[in-house]
């Protein structure tokens, strides 16, 4: 099956920008966990500036929090790290054993508060108010919850076997999480924190999507070169659609388009996005971006697509009413999750 092991590309940090049309982008910031050398990389979508910043992990995904002001890193702690942030904030990267879960100001990308994760955190999103973080743990198969506020880990949740990518639906009450050796999906009820379902569908799904209604949850098979789509009044797989080589993040945008980033192997990396148009199911374009293209996230009102491309270290941006990249920029070594900020 499908590992994820780091495409660690030797590049020193990304401090310029190499972009084509590079007016032709929204307002905002994008961000970008680096897996190759334990980097965050911030890129000023309008002044076409590109930030990258070491910090005390290894991250392998990043999220905005719903209010914009931190944003949140998952990763196993790295060694001799020069951390950018506070004195008091560095000493408590050791706290937490192997693995941490960063919370840090989304302005200076100073590092402000490192909390538990879990053992080997993979994803993170949170609730909507922020208050919570939920968290994918692949080695433990399960879910922690941690309450940013009380510092802690207030619920570990049972899953299947490696859970990874996970999203929360539009309402709030479910969280639905990609277990990739288990090929299924977990449905958590975010009031009882307890798992109500487990649906099969297909082989290493990696991360889930929500259709903006809740509908529908995409889910990214990279052992099958497809998408299953789960219908959620059913519980049931209602089709599948056959995309690029090994996909892996996939995210909405607009009411009815679904990004899809295959990545391909690490011998023979693909470098393409494949849009599929929700109402009828089918593949409608086929965007190339970089060479493994891994992770996916979109503007706020879904008018641009945001790619990490894990080998080429860059990001690509999309315009979604062309289907046409607009811009490149070059970052950290070995970009994989990647999130969008808003402008203040």
């Amino acid at each position: 099956m499908f590992k994820f092991r780091p495409m660690i590309a030797a590049a020193a940090l990304a401090l310029s920008v190499v972009a084509a049309h590079a007016a032709s982008v929204p307002n905002g910031t994008v961000y970008s966990a680096d897996e190759g050398d334990g980097s965050i990389s911030a890129i000023a979508l309008r002044a076409g500036t590109v930030r990258t910043v070491p910090i005390p992990i290894v991250p392998h995904n990043v999220q905005i929090s719903p209010d914009g002001k931190t944003l949140l890193a998952v990763g196993g702690l790295k060694q001799g790290s020069q951390e950018h942030g506070s004195a008091e904030a560095k000493a408590q990267a050791q706290q937490h054993g192997d693995s941490a879960l960063l919370i840090l100001d989304a302005g200076s990308l100073d590092l402000l508060e490192t909390l538990p994760s879990g053992d080997h955190p993979a994803h993170v999103v949170t609730s909507p108010d922020g208050r919570l973080a939920y968290i994918t743990n692949a080695d433990a198969n399960h879910l922690s919850v941690v309450d940013i506020g009380k510092k802690k880990i207030i619920s570990e949740i049972p899953t299947g076997k490696s859970p990874h990518g996970l999203r929360l639906s539009p309402d709030g009450k479910n969280l639905y999480v990609a277990n990739t050796d288990g090929n299924t999906v977990s449905v958590i009820d975010t009031k009882s924190l307890k798992e109500t379902a487990r649906i099969a569908v297909g082989k290493a799904p990696v991360q889930v999507a929500f259709t903006p209604d809740g509908e529908h949850v995409y889910v990214s098979l990279a052992d099958e070169n497809s998408v299953a789509v789960i219908d959620t009044a059913t519980g049931k797989v209602a089709t599948q659609i056959g995309v690029g080589r090994n996909p892996i993040q996939l995210y909405a945008a607009g009411s009815d388009k679904m990004y899809v980033a295959n990545q391909g192997s690490a011998a023979d990396p693909d470098n393409t996005v494949s849009v599929i148009d929700t109402k009828s199911r089918k593949v409608v374009a086929t965007v190339v971006t970089g060479k493994g293209a891994h992770g996916v996230a979109a503007s706020g009102d879904g008018a641009f697509v945001f790619v990490t491309n894990s080998v080429d270290d860059t990001v690509s941006a999309i315009d979604a009413a062309t289907q046409e990249v607009t811009a490149t920029w070059p970052i950290g070594p070995n970009p994989n999750g990647i999130t969008f900020r808003s402008p203040r």
